[in-house]
């Protein structure tokens, strides 16, 4: 399986495909608020990884079920369940795709190709328990938990080792040493101004506003780009930095996020000023 894995992340030929949809999903889920709820900016946390929990539950109870004697009608209603709710799933899962890198939008796509097939073999199965054929639709719904394990596999495999959707930035604090840690002469830090600086080989970027100043973990938490370029603009009354990359935008004033793909916060340090020096530590 981990051969394969690397094979498929080295597809090119699922990109002409590939592009095609995320060129499709972009011009359907165009409205920033869409693609922001669906991505769980809401929510501080992916939103598709919590929709699944209730398709994957419903429709293992369902292989449960159809295992016990008397329990037809239980099954059919849970099955119906998980299929219904797998919809909303794949929307946040395709949202989220169309903001991934090209190595992780190849194995993103064979997941939701499994997941495809699992789903069509669940409605199958929900059409043959309701015309009375629940032998197929037991066959159908094992088919479709096959598929859909599958894709739960592929899935895995995305995210902790492709580390889609993950906070791409937070290992950082795990290079950063105990104890306070000297930035910046404050005399130096310019006011309304993005400045990047090292603190022990880690990336952080500092802004001032009069005598407040954020310092902020460097690297995007969607993909590592570098918030350091990117812009200050402001969304309601607060000022917030744009990643250059994909457009992730986060307060300068707590690290909240504002607009996905990413849907974590960016990580804030503490700071205090000593003989005129700033300094930041491990939260």
């Amino acid at each position: 399986m981990r051969a394969l894995m690397m094979r498929l992340e080295r597809a090119a030929g699922l990109d002409r495909f590939g592009d095609r949809l995320q060129n499709a999903v972009q011009s359907v889920l165009r409205p920033q608020k869409v693609r922001d709820t669906l991505h769980g900016v809401w929510l501080g946390h992916p939103l598709h990884p919590a929709l699944v929990q209730l398709p994957i539950g419903a429709w293992l109870s369902t292989a449960v079920l159809d295992l016990m004697p008397g329990q037809r009608r239980a099954a059919t209603v849970l099955v119906t369940v998980g299929t219904a709710s797998a919809l909303p799933a794949a929307v946040a899962g395709l949202n989220d795709w169309a903001a991934l890198s090209r190595e992780q939008r190849r194995v993103g796509l064979v997941h939701a190709m499994s997941n495809t097939v699992g789903l069509a073999c669940y409605a199958g199965s929900i059409a043959a328990r309701l015309t009375g054929r629940h032998r197929l639709g037991r066959t159908l719904g094992w088919f479709g938990l096959t598929a859909a394990s599958t894709g739960a596999y592929i899935g895995g495999h995305l995210a902790y080792k492709q580390g889609a959707q993950v906070n791409q930035s937070v290992s950082e604090l795990h290079r950063m040493a105990d104890g306070w840690h000297s930035v910046a002469d404050l005399s130096t830090v310019p006011e309304r101004t993005l400045l990047t600086r090292e603190v022990r080989d880690v990336s952080v970027i500092l802004y001032r506003h009069g005598d407040e100043v954020t310092v902020m973990l460097e690297r995007c938490p969607h993909q590592s780009g570098p918030l350091g370029e990117g812009k200050v603009t402001e969304v309601d009354g607060h000022a917030c930095v744009v990643c250059p990359w994909h457009g992730s935008t986060f307060q300068l004033n707590g690290g909240e996020v504002v607009h996905g793909p990413a849907a974590t916060d960016q990580q804030v340090l503490p700071t205090r000023v000593v003989d005129g020096v700033l300094q930041t530590r491990l939260p």
